[in-house]
């Protein structure tokens, strides 16, 4: 196989590794064709009106302030004297978008919307704005106009302010929500002077949606303990006390309206979410209004946590629900078929009704996600053999008749708590038989991938044993065995293919089913190889080939363990300083960037803090840093030294304008680490006799080498690889783990924008993850050409080293337990996936980076003989 197939084959393989995981673990949970239900009772509320106060921690609202008295007084007298309260419980990515969808359609969104930017509707779905009469809605046009896009109908309308209002430098952002309430009190007024609007604003089932964005943007802004993010509170606060008031009036004290306050996620003390953190995902409930209990007094309340003392609620019942309960709430208040897609279980303790309208509400719930559960089993039924279909057995179709008959019995016969508890164990059953069904097909997709990840990482290490060493000799194949081999692999791919098609699998279920069988083709071809290298190794002394094994298998459980436990890179660290060669190196330069550059940062940070926004100068010195730094960099000289240093200082100019604390020293720190390295490599060299050795000091990366200088690999090749992974791994953690970079912390971009826009911000911090990558890049593109290996060689074991680490995080990715541990185990699959492909594209990276030099014109000297 020629460099540039193999290299087109490996980006391609592992492209389907990186994809597998969606299909396998995160597709889409959904499914369609359900029949809409709601409870047969009225309901008690004509109309709801939903608070969502974006970013709103639980104990920021809850807890009484510094002088003992409550930040939002008018919501504390509601809960006190009104409603109803509690925790709503998030899940993992805390970001607005899959909250909202949890809150308004009672379903989790899969992972994959983080694709769209959590904007665009990756797919359809159902939702209580949907299913009302009329619904408006004021806010953020980041929100509101997804619900408004996969409505049926012209029943949902919305009113949004402009994007750029969305500025973390500017002004209070409290404004955004001012803006929400006068647009609000703007609308009632305008309504009575608008016979249709008041007609419509007088219909059953109609829904009000606040999208207050103020506090969330305060909190990116200037923390959730700082004085903005509190008034903020103390505003919104006094805004919901002015809006229910209103609304009271409108409809003459009717007595028809429920109100809910809550928030789509919390915020971490810096700042940021999106991560499992507990104040990420502790968000406030407050209900109060038609159809909702009043306060319950209570002695004592058992929770893990101390909250209430510190709230000085422990005498008022705390009702705690998951996110998406909050939708079957709202449809049962306002009488409304609840979201076809809901997995939420109704929280009757928040009702104030009848046990009729409870236990009734509480069946409509359990055959609306019996429903899902249905139409899941026919779709799998419909593309599985019959012969080899296995159901769900404990809700089979005589169970589920017996259950729902059961049921109505106890209802018609007034056991009314014997309904609802049966209710609820149906819908407990219900929910495990759509997670039985939606990983129906995990455990064959999984063998097929992981069989395609051993036959390749076998693959490749064939490929270095043949190429690249002297312990095999090349052994032309057979011509009649090759056909043979060839046909029987074919005729194997033909048998696979023609199951999955009886079946009416989808496409992606043929690359994953079928790619072992070229993988594994390729490897048995290489079965002279394979009989060589058995030879070679059974000659080698026993002890000394199992104990580089055994130091293999240690450094990459080092590396695997590092994911979870950043202190086994400090014990790597350590191993290295064991290293006994140590060269101290002094280079002079200045560093004019670099000075400007901590300038900016020092400004902006002053400028951002009395609220004068970013200066525009500021700015301009920002991009033009990010665009230059590279180009200047290609000026200096290609000696190694020169060239390497005058790549940290370019990179970490725009670093520095991207960093907000002490992460700012790190690429400093890793260059005078990789200098070590290069000069310990360059030392080995000593240890193979080899007669060209050249200098560090005048070695240039543009001195074209002989390809018949390079030597074969030795197995301190081995440990080179697996440094430079090491050193990767180190450069991703080593200012921050998984949870800092799923959060999103805006304020290590301010020096380039400050007004919201998630892709041109998430590129900007990609970019500040990438600079330690290409210094240690560089740094392995200088080791490569001083040890006189070619490229291919020690790359190929860092694909190999890569890709045991990615089979070993393969079997790791959950879809169970905590949102945080599910969180993290996609994060820790997808980041070695990705360093995987992205080191291919590093390692090109690296070699324009020191090779390449931009001539500046000269004028010509004619000198005279």
């Amino acid at each position: 196989m020629g460099i540039p197939v193999f290299i087109l084959a490996g980006l391609l393989v592992h492209c389907v590794f990186l994809v597998s995981i969606f299909d396998i673990y995160f597709s889409s949970p959904l499914v369609h064709g359900m029949t809409p239900q709601q409870t047969p009772l009225p309901p008690p509320a004509k109309r709801l009106v939903l608070f969502v106060a974006d970013g709103l921690r639980a104990d920021s609202l809850y807890e009484l302030d510094s002088s003992g008295t409550p930040r939002a007084p008018f919501l504390r007298g509601i809960l006190e004297n009104n409603g109803s309260w509690g925790i709503s419980h998030t899940r993992v990515p805390t970001e607005s978008r899959p909250g909202h969808v949890a809150l308004i359609a009672g379903f989790y969104e899969d992972v994959s919307a983080v694709a769209k930017g959590w904007k665009e509707n990756p797919v359809e779905f159902d939702s209580v704005f949907n299913e009302s009469k009329y619904t408006w809605s004021w806010g953020s046009p980041d929100i509101l106009p997804m619900f408004a896009k996969g409505a049926t109908g012209d029943h949902v309308y919305t009113f949004c302010y402009a994007a750029e209002s969305e500025d973390f430098g500017a002004e209070d952002a409290a404004k955004l929500d001012i803006w929400v309430f006068d647009h609000v009190k703007s609308f009632f007024n305008s309504s009575r002077s608008n016979q249709t609007l008041f007609s419509a604003l007088n219909e059953d089932k109609v829904v009000l949606f606040l999208h207050l964005l103020g506090i969330d943007t305060n909190g990116h802004a200037h923390r959730p303990n700082s004085r903005e993010y509190q008034e903020n509170i103390k505003q919104v606060d006094e805004g919901v006390k002015e809006i229910a008031s209103l609304i009271d009036n409108f409809y003459g004290n009717d007595g028809k309206t429920a109100f809910i306050l809550t928030s789509d996620h919390g915020m971490t003390d810096w700042g940021s979410h999106g991560a499992g953190h507990p104040s990420e995902t502790l968000t406030p409930l407050i209900v109060w209004g038609a159809g909702v209990n009043y306060p319950q007094k209570v002695t004592t309340q058992l929770f893990e946590d101390n909250f209430l003392k510190e709230w000085k609620l422990e005498n008022l019942k705390r009702l705690d629900v998951n996110q998406a309960d909050i939708a079957p709430l709202m449809a049962s208040l306002i009488g409304v078929p609840f979201p076809l897609n809901s997995v939420g279980t109704l929280p009757l303790e928040y009702l104030n009704t009848s046990a009729l309208f409870k236990a009734e509400s509480m069946f409509t719930n359990a055959i609306q996600i019996l429903e899902q559960f249905k139409v899941k089993m026919s779709q799998k039924k419909e593309t599985t053999l019959s012969i080899l279909f296995t159901p769900f057995k404990p809700l089979s179709a005589s169970e589920q008749i017996n259950i729902l008959k059961k049921i109505r019995l106890y209802i018609e016969q007034q056991k009314y708590d014997e309904a609802v508890s049966l209710c609820k164990t149906l819908i407990n059953l219900a929910l495990e038989g759509l997670s039985y069904y939606h990983t129906y097909d995990r455990l064959f997709l999984g063998l097929s991938i992981a069989v395609s990840f051993v036959g390749w990482t076998t693959y490749v290490i064939l490929v270095i044993i043949k190429a690249h060493t002297d312990l095999t000799k090349t052994v032309s194949a057979n011509k009649k065995k090759s056909t043979v081999l060839f046909y029987g692999f074919v005729s194997a791919g033909m048998i696979i293919a023609f199951f999955l098609l009886i079946q009416a699998c989808p496409w992606t279920y043929y690359i994953y089913c079928l790619l072992p069988v070229p993988v594994w083709y390729a490897v048995v071809k290489e079965i002279s190889v394979i009989q060589d290298l058995a030879t070679n190794v059974l000659s080698l002394h026993i002890g000394q080939f199992i104990g580089f094994l055994l130091v293999c298998i240690l450094g990459i459980e080092i590396l695997v363990f590092s994911f979870f436990y950043r202190s086994a890179l400090t014990v790597g660290l350590l191993v290295f300083a064991g290293w006994p060669v140590i060269t101290q190196l002094w280079i002079q330069a200045k560093m004019f960037s670099v000075a400007l550059s901590t300038y900016v940062v020092g400004s902006t940070h002053d400028s951002l803090k009395i609220k004068q926004g970013l200066p525009v100068m500021n700015q301009i010195i920002s991009w033009m840093t990010l665009v230059f730094s590279p180009v200047l960099l290609l000026l200096s000289p290609t000696f190694l030294f020169e060239r390497l240093f005058s790549i940290l200082l370019s990179l970490m100019s725009t670093y520095l304008l991207l960093s907000t604390g002490y992460e700012a020293l790190f690429p400093l720190a890793l260059f005078g680490l990789m200098f070590v390295w290069i000069n310990m490599e360059q030392e080995a060299l000593q240890h193979y006799g080899l007669s060209l050795k050249p200098k560090l000091a005048v070695f240039n990366f543009t001195c074209t080498m002989d390809i018949t200088q390079f030597r074969q690999l030795h197995l301190d090749d081995v440990r080179r690889s697996f440094f430079f992974v090491f050193f990767i791994v180190t450069a991703f953690f080593g200012t921050g783990n998984i949870a800092s970079i799923n959060s999103f912390d805006p304020a290590s971009v301010y020096c380039f924008l400050t007004v919201f826009s998630p892709f041109m911000m998430g590129g900007l911090l990609l970019l500040k993850v990438a600079i330690p990558f290409v210094l240690v890049s560089c740094a392995f593109e200088a080791v490569q050409v001083t040890t006189q290996l070619s490229s291919k060689s020690l790359f190929l074991i860092v694909l190999v080293i890569s890709d045991i680490m990615a089979l070993h995080f393969f079997f790791l990715v959950k879809d169970y337990g905590s949102w945080l541990d599910i969180g993290t185990s996609i994060s820790h699959y997808l980041l070695v996936m990705s360093l995987t492909i992205f080191m291919m594209v590093m390692n090109g990276l690296a070699q324009l980076l020191t090779t390449q030099r931009l001539g500046l014109p000269r004028r010509n000297k004619h000198h005279s003989m």
